[in-house]
């Protein structure tokens, strides 16, 4: 069966749900939603609207409240959900939340920006060290693995608008890029530019120089499922039209 899967980096949930968030799941009616940067705790989120459009909700918050965070809606409820990595640093900010269904799972990741400073560069480069092994440990319980979320990465020069330019700038440094490749060289596929390999999308733009009506932005936004699903993808997309965000949704349809 061909499902819908949209991952959203929504730069706070509340925020995006005075823009007409609900509203355009509600016209999508897409079977799973992830979340990132939803900024709150549970009960906080929009239980009773999310319920009435039929989505179960499970939420992983950081401890410091209006930060981070990320939360999964489905249209099914999954076998099991588990909330964090059991490495602490990471689970205090909310980072990475598990949800199975059947023998298919959906890992819904927010990977850490390091464009404030030094220090939160070096925590992106731990997370992503730390992040790499334990995917790769739960790939060989769980085979098949789709890894959703704000990578905060834009890997290759397609995949940012300016790439001369920012060859210095977090989320395009060597490192960066080089762990992405080494991160599909692992075994996982980016769904969308398996299926258009010369097309160029984004899916994040700043807020400051009228970045997005001038279609200048960065994808940062993926969802690398494991090369064993590769030929149950059916598409993938940038929905750029959705604003409710500084980051558009990603949309994938695959058999599972």
């Amino acid at each position: 069966m061909t499902k819908s899967i949209v991952t959203y980096n929504v730069n706070g949930i509340r925020a995006a749900v005075k823009k007409g968030l609900l509203d355009w799941m509600k016209e999508g009616q897409y079977d799973i939603v992830c979340l990132q940067e939803t900024k709150c705790q549970p009960d906080q989120g929009p239980i009773e609207e999310l319920e009435a459009l039929g989505y179960h909700h499970c939420w992983h918050s950081a401890a410091k409240k209006g930060y981070s965070s990320v939360a999964t809606f489905s249209k099914t409820k999954p076998d099991l959900i588990v909330a964090g990595t059991e490495m602490q640093k990471y689970d205090l900010e909310g980072r990475v939340l598990r949800t199975d269904f059947g023998d298919t799972t959906i890992l819904n990741c927010y990977f850490p920006s390091g464009s404030s400073g030094a220090e939160r560069q070096a925590f992106k480069y731990e997370f992503l060290d730390d992040f790499y092994p334990w995917v790769n440990e739960l790939k060989k319980k769980r085979p098949k693995l789709i890894v959703v979320g704000d990578y905060n990465i834009a890997h290759n020069d397609i995949d940012i608008h300016n790439p001369k330019g920012n060859k210095k700038s977090s989320g395009f440094l060597p490192e960066e890029r080089g762990w992405m490749t080494k991160w599909l060289e692992s075994g996982f596929t980016d769904s969308f530019r398996s299926l258009h390999p010369e097309m160029q999308e984004f899916s994040w733009w700043t807020y400051r120089f009228n970045c997005r009506a001038k279609n200048k932005g960065w994808r940062i936004d993926y969802q690398c499922i494991t090369d064993n699903l590769k030929d149950q993808l059916k598409s993938a997309r940038q929905l750029n039209d959705a604003v409710h965000s500084d980051h558009c949704p990603v949309l994938i349809e695959i058999d599972l």
